[in-house]
């Protein structure tokens, strides 16, 4: 699969404030006024840019969580660079912390504060209402009536969930593999359903019964916690463990490591972590969306009051394309797939009634 570099319901990129040189010189008056006209527009512009201040507050993962905290806070550092704009992040180590660290955001004078993960909903609608003249953003989250200064930002993660779990169903030797997810919510939902409707298909085509094992830290920080129930796991039979846990998922790696077995990466390609041990990753650009999303509040474009809605169909959402772990016939097969699911032929499942329904149709 090519790799994934746009999302295409994001707009135009950042117009670029360089001035042009010119090497020759003209005695026109009206030239001469011109260009100082043009220059002292670009220098504007390029101050414009520069103050330009955003935020983010990170769940409790930390931004060091290999994750979608890490993925966001790479998508600012890309928006700085490309940009001028000026970008700072606070980490949140427990929920109560929400509140306060979006106040200091909106203390700092930042024009748009990222809240990264659901669980920051209720923090982020409450600091809107009390700073109407701040753009608010907020990862995997959408609301019933988002307020007019508030941009969701949600993926379809049972998309690529369903392509791992495909991908495990084919690869497994002992016709068990497993699941670990952080909090139980509606995104992490669609992970785990998309998932195991993956792994329930490739046992459909594959002629036998497979089982997944689903359990749940309760936590997006606790990577001892992610460990051990992944060890259980694999000694237990599993020989393939998806995370979809933030740092948790980063003991549930090490756990894979030391048992020799594999494990599947999420929110982006987490193969650094263990060469020998990831099978492959359910990625989500969120840094893309950050980026995107960020360029379009610089330029004063409306974005708040609506929710962008990202998946495969929008390149935002996938697997990587390198495979050293798996055969290059089951990779070819999961990208057969992902076709099927951008012509919506299959719909993945993203919570459990309806993989209930697509389990059933499967019979």
């Amino acid at each position: 699969m090519k790799k994934i570099v746009a999302l295409l319901l994001a707009s135009v990129m950042a117009v670029s404030a360089t001035a042009c040189s010119n090497s020759s010189t003209t005695s026109s008056a009206a030239s001469q006024a011109t260009s100082a006209a043009e220059s002292q527009a670009e220098a504007s512009s390029t101050a414009a840019k520069t103050d330009f201040k955003v935020a983010m507050v990170t769940d409790t993962g930390g931004v060091n969580d290999q994750s979608f905290n890490q993925s966001s806070w790479e998508g600012l550092q890309q928006f700085e660079k490309d940009t001028g704009a000026k970008v700072s992040y606070t980490e949140s180590k427990q929920e109560s912390d929400y509140a306060t660290n979006l106040d200091k955001a909106a203390d700092d004078g930042n024009k748009l504060i990222w809240g990264i993960g659901f669980a920051m909903a209720d923090a982020i609608t409450n600091a809107a209402k009390a700073n109407p003249d701040i753009n608010y953003a907020i990862i995997d989250n959408s609301y019933e009536n988002t307020p007019s200064n508030v941009t969701g930002v949600v993926f379809r993660a049972q998309e690529p969930s369903f392509l791992v779990g495909y991908i495990a169903g084919k690869t497994t030797k002992t016709n068990k593999v497993g699941f670990v997810g952080g909090i139980k919510g509606v995104v992490i939902d669609q992970f785990e359903f998309g998932y195991r409707a993956g792994v329930a298909y490739a046992a459909k085509e594959l002629g036998k019964t497979i089982t997944v094992d689903s359990q749940y830290a309760e936590s997006f920080s606790d990577s001892a916690k992610g460990k051990a129930i992944a060890s259980k796991m694999y000694s237990n039979g599993c020989d393939i463990v998806f995370h979809a846990a933030g740092n948790v998922g980063v003991g549930v790696i090490e756990a894979a490591k030391e048992a020799k077995k594999l494990v599947i990466g999420v929110d982006k390609d987490q193969s650094y972590l263990a060469p020998e041990n990831v099978l492959t990753s359910a990625m989500k650009l969120v840094n893309k969306a950050i980026e995107l999303v960020s360029k379009d509040a610089l330029e004063g474009k409306q974005i708040g009051g609506k929710t962008y809605d990202y998946g495969l169909t929008e390149d935002a959402v996938g697997i990587p394309e390198k495979h050293d772990l798996m055969s290059d016939e089951t990779y070819n097969a999961a990208i057969a797939l992902e076709q099927k699911i951008k012509d919506k032929t299959i719909t993945p499942p993203a919570n459990e009634q309806d993989f209930k329904t697509f389990e059933a149709s499967l019979k």
